[in-house]
């Protein structure tokens, strides 16, 4: 099946936060690519972030990086899914580097290059840094052959973001970022899998490794945050969850989710609330969800002896925390990033959604759908928070 020429994507024309419904064209598929037609898209804050500028972006930007679809035609190296198929994206990674071949793919040694810079994979040296010696061009992004997406005169767009770039009718995406999934899934809910569901999950199931009977603290329950406290709470089986954010409602519903409690964020001594919720010192786990560096100072702060704790949140490039070294020292206190929960997406999405299915992951309670064409009220809806998880329906 050709590739349409033509197609409708939410686009950034400026690095100002705003969206426009505009048409683009498509490039032509190359071997490693997937021809996407889009169902439905998630929205995340890190769309919102590349927005704004706060991730890297560039004007005129096609983001989306939680999309949900049918496979129309397939590159000559693609094998993994065929045209018809099902599938949900995730982010893109090289196959084989060592994380990548060791089931670590989030770890890839080229992620940040694959998924941030806005164009076709670019070649990379052992250890995923740029090879600029084997560029075709000294400056990729304005490469028109580095691009999924095209203007209506031809000039490059910054695309194939997270492999998919998803906020579109039609995508390109790498085979990598494409997660088979059985024919009468349900695309829209399940949309979000490929990032804030297997992030927040993830972090609890892979990155902290939560045992039955302890005690967790989950802070920022968003959509991220939502998952975390289902996957402690119903497949960890985590005795104690702590919900804290600035939000009643959300901690109400947090608390329907299988938090055992909730805790206002700004709360004068939250430590000494933590502390009496998981006593004597502290919690055994603890996940941030905000990317706020006082949070995260917080999220150190009430772990108890042998804690352990991870950031999901994104904040920016270059932001740092500092740690009280004699308090991490004495507790034996543990700090750790997890990117994309330290999933291999084609079988911890299959995973996520059998329990769904168990009634161990009821993220249908905080999912919105909008139609694409009020792409703007679930936009707005999703910064204001007013709407935990929203989803476009193309």
């Amino acid at each position: 099946m050709a590739t349409p020429r033509t197609t409708t994507a939410l686009v950034v024309p400026e690095l100002n936060g705003q969206f426009e419904l505009q048409e683009v064209q498509l490039n032509d598929i190359q071997p490693e690519e997937v021809l996407v037609e889009i169902e439905a898209s998630g929205i995340c804050h890190t769309d919102l972030s590349c927005a704004i500028g706060l991730l890297p972006c560039r004007p005129g930007a096609v983001l989306g990086h939680e999309g949900a679809g049918k496979v129309l035609a397939i590159g000559s190296s693609v094998t993994n899914v065929t045209p018809g198929d099902s599938v949900l994206l995730s982010f893109s990674h090289c196959e084989s580097c060592g994380p990548c071949l060791s089931g670590h793919p989030a770890y890839c040694y080229s992620f940040n290059t694959r998924n941030f810079s806005g164009c076709r994979p670019l070649p990379t040296t052992a250890d995923g840094a740029v090879d600029s010696s084997r560029l075709s061009s000294s400056d990729p992004t304005t490469d028109p052959n580095y691009s999924t997406f095209l203007t209506k005169d031809g000039k490059p767009v910054f695309s194939q973001f997270f492999g998919q770039s998803s906020f579109a009718r039609h995508t390109l995406v790498h085979r990598s970022s494409c997660v088979k999934v059985p024919e009468g899934t349900n695309l829209a809910l399940f949309a979000s899998m490929g990032c804030g569901m297997q992030t927040g999950a993830g972090a609890v199931l892979n990155s902290l490794g939560v045992k039955p009977g302890s005690s967790i603290a989950v802070f920022g329950v968003g959509s991220v945050g939502m998952a975390a406290v289902m996957a402690a709470a119903h497949i960890a089986k985590a005795k104690t969850i702590i919900a804290i954010d600035l939000q009643e409602s959300r901690l109400e519903l947090a608390k329907k989710l299988g938090a055992t409690h909730g805790v206002l964020g700004n709360v004068a001594d939250l430590r000494g609330e933590i502390r009496k919720i998981a006593p004597p010192v502290g919690v055994d786990y603890a996940v941030d969800c905000t990317g706020a560096v006082p949070v995260i100072k917080n999220m150190i702060d009430v772990l108890g002896t042998k804690g352990r704790a991870a950031t999901v949140g994104a904040p920016g490039f270059g932001k740092s925390v500092a740690v009280d070294v004699m308090e991490h020292l004495t507790y034996g206190k543990e700090y750790v990033g997890s990117c994309e929960g330290d999933s291999l997406p084609r079988e911890f999405v299959p995973f996520l959604i059998e329990q769904h299915a168990k009634g161990n992951f009821p993220m249908d309670q905080f999912v919105t759908f909008y139609d694409v064409k009020d792409y703007k009220q679930a936009l707005e809806d999703a910064h204001k928070g007013k709407a935990i998880k929203a989803v476009l329906k193309w």
